[in-house]
């Protein structure tokens, strides 16, 4: 599996201590698999799900798994700045923008609120290996914001987009927030992806990953991030 990017998000700012009471540390059911590794991985048919805890300072995450459609995380990172994992389902595709057909993704999720709590839940497309990162946000909390600077409005695959665009140092990132948050939303990647090499921002790259997860800056307490159900159009 490759490691995040250095940096794909704004930072949060350090977060003032909060004594949140966290949530039980596994699902409601017994997963088919489940892991508190590092880089915890597990693969079911075409798809990967990575437990991906990358960034320093990171606290303790367990991720579950029963199918690539059914699956969450119990995380416990402390209220510091800088994200600490990105845990995830994967599927490579391996075609390039102009060729990769009608690709898109629906997703239902149940996510964490309280004090102590800083992420985002977002797909994050790669071009090329990791030369060119697609991030496309559906939710997130108010202390986190994507990498770069605003470049204005559009309107991609029935729903309106605020769009970013920045680099971390080893890529350039191109984020796409979505103007109205979601946990059940339906995104239509080529969409984003064909709008990118259309308006010269991004080469006839190849998509390699796509990714489906919550970058996750601090859940102090633990929390639990469920995927209740995902799929992948291709």
């Amino acid at each position: 599996m490759r490691r995040r990017s250095l940096i794909t998000a704004a930072l949060a700012a350090p977060l003032a201590s909060a004594g949140a009471v966290g949530a039980l540390q596994s699902p409601a059911q017994a997963a088919t698999w489940s892991s508190s590794a590092q880089w915890g991985q597990w693969t079911t048919g075409a798809y990967t799900l990575y437990n991906n805890i990358w960034g320093s300072g990171a606290g303790s995450q367990t991720i579950w798994a029963n199918s690539q459609s059914n699956w969450g995380v119990w995380a416990n990172h402390p209220n510091t700045g800088g994200i600490k994992s990105y845990p995830n389902v994967s599927y490579t595709l391996g075609r390039n923008v102009s060729s990769m057909g009608n690709v898109s993704s629906s997703h239902n999720t149940t996510v964490p609120s309280g004090s102590g709590l800083a992420y985002n839940q977002a797909y994050d497309v790669w071009g090329n290996g990791d030369d060119h990162e697609i991030m496309i946000w559906t939710k997130w909390t108010s202390n986190v914001g994507p990498l770069g600077s605003y470049v204005g409005s559009v309107y991609l695959g029935g729903r309106n987009w605020n769009y970013y665009q920045g680099s971390n140092g080893a890529n350039p990132v191109y984020s796409f927030l979505a103007a109205t948050q979601t946990t059940t939303s339906t995104v239509n990647i080529t969409a984003h992806c064909q709008w990118l090499v259309n308006q010269g921002r991004m080469p006839n790259v190849r998509i390699d990953q796509i990714q489906f997860g919550w970058e996750i800056t601090s859940s102090n307490g633990g929390y639990n991030f469920n995927c209740n159900s995902y799929s992948l159009t291709t």
